[in-house]
Protein backbone atom coordinates (compact mmCIF):
# COMPACT_ATOMS: atom_id res chain seq x y z
CA UNK A 1 0.00 0.00 0.00
CA UNK A 2 1.28 3.42 -0.91
CA UNK A 3 1.16 6.18 1.68
CA UNK A 4 -1.24 8.10 -0.60
CA UNK A 5 -3.73 5.22 -0.44
CA UNK A 6 -4.64 6.28 3.10
CA UNK A 7 -5.53 9.76 1.94
CA UNK A 8 -7.47 8.42 -1.02
CA UNK A 9 -9.37 6.02 1.24
CA UNK A 10 -10.23 8.88 3.61
CA UNK A 11 -11.39 10.98 0.68
CA UNK A 12 -13.65 8.18 -0.57
CA UNK A 13 -15.06 7.58 2.90
CA UNK A 14 -15.69 11.23 3.71
CA UNK A 15 -16.74 12.54 0.29
CA UNK A 16 -17.63 9.42 -1.69
CA UNK A 17 -21.33 10.27 -1.96
CA UNK A 18 -20.75 13.84 -3.16
CA UNK A 19 -20.67 15.16 -6.70
CA UNK A 20 -18.40 18.07 -7.54
CA UNK A 21 -17.78 20.15 -10.62
CA UNK A 22 -14.35 19.97 -12.21
CA UNK A 23 -14.10 23.74 -11.91
CA UNK A 24 -14.52 23.41 -8.14
CA UNK A 25 -11.83 20.72 -8.03
CA UNK A 26 -9.45 22.85 -10.11
CA UNK A 27 -9.91 25.76 -7.67
CA UNK A 28 -9.20 23.52 -4.67
CA UNK A 29 -6.06 22.22 -6.39
CA UNK A 30 -4.93 25.82 -7.06
CA UNK A 31 -5.51 26.69 -3.40
CA UNK A 32 -3.51 23.64 -2.34
CA UNK A 33 -0.56 24.62 -4.55
CA UNK A 34 -0.73 28.21 -3.29
CA UNK A 35 -0.40 26.87 0.26
CA UNK A 36 2.09 24.13 -0.68
CA UNK A 37 4.17 25.32 -3.65
CA UNK A 38 6.54 22.35 -3.32
CA UNK A 39 3.71 20.17 -4.69
CA UNK A 40 3.20 22.22 -7.86
CA UNK A 41 4.75 19.64 -10.20
CA UNK A 42 2.81 16.59 -8.92
CA UNK A 43 -0.48 18.54 -8.89
CA UNK A 44 0.19 19.76 -12.42
CA UNK A 45 0.92 16.19 -13.56
CA UNK A 46 -2.28 14.91 -11.95
CA UNK A 47 -4.36 17.69 -13.52
CA UNK A 48 -2.85 17.04 -16.94
CA UNK A 49 -3.40 13.29 -16.61
CA UNK A 50 -7.05 13.81 -15.62
CA UNK A 51 -7.59 16.28 -18.45
CA UNK A 52 -6.25 13.86 -21.06
CA UNK A 53 -7.85 10.60 -19.88
CA UNK A 54 -10.15 10.36 -22.90
CA UNK A 55 -7.54 11.33 -25.49
CA UNK A 56 -6.79 8.69 -28.09
CA UNK A 57 -3.24 7.47 -27.79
Amino acid sequence: MYFTDRGLEELAQRRGEESVALGWLAERMREFVDLNPEFEVPVERLATWLARLDDDE
